[in-house]
């Protein structure tokens, strides 16, 4: 399934997000710096894409670590999963953490995450004295699993 998704490169060396196979679910998000970035170990840099998009309604833009950046470079979101609400008009940034030992460098033009686009459901939330009873009940933080 695709969507027409309407993006606005707010600078010259932005980069169009790109799909890197037929069936990937996550768009590459590239860095639109001027010069190279040096992440310490332990530090988290703001790094700008250069690209502003109106995402469909209904929908998100739901950012996620590359998997070679995380693994080879230790570089990773540091919210985990950043969110762009479809009423966000603003240049998508990347929060990158290094969670290595060692300085990392990102350089212009480096896919530096992954944006999943996916619908989402809003919920009305409704204060209740009580809630249905499950097997599980309250057990959490692993009570599901037999070792």
């Amino acid at each position: 399934m695709q969507y027409d998704v309407r993006i606005k490169k707010l600078k010259e060396n932005a980069v169009v997000p790109t799909y890197g196979s037929e069936f990937a679910a996550g768009a590459d998000l590239y860095a639109a710096v001027e010069e190279s970035v040096t992440i310490a170990p332990s530090e988290t840099k703001l790094i700008p894409t250069g690209i502003a998009m109106e995402i469909p309604v209904g929908y998100a833009g739901f950012i996620y670590a590359r998997s070679g950046l995380a693994s080879k470079k230790g570089l990773a979101p540091a919210n985990k999963v950043g969110v762009v609400d479809a009423d966000y008009r603003g240049e998508v940034m990347v929060a990158l953490h290094n969670h290595g030992k060692t300085e990392q460098t990102i350089e212009a033009g480096e896919r530096i995450a992954q944006m999943v686009i996916a619908p989402f459901i809003t919920a009305n939330f409704i204060v209740s004295d009580s809630l249905e009873d499950t097997v599980r009940g309250a057990g959490g933080f692993g009570s599901t699993g037999t070792k």
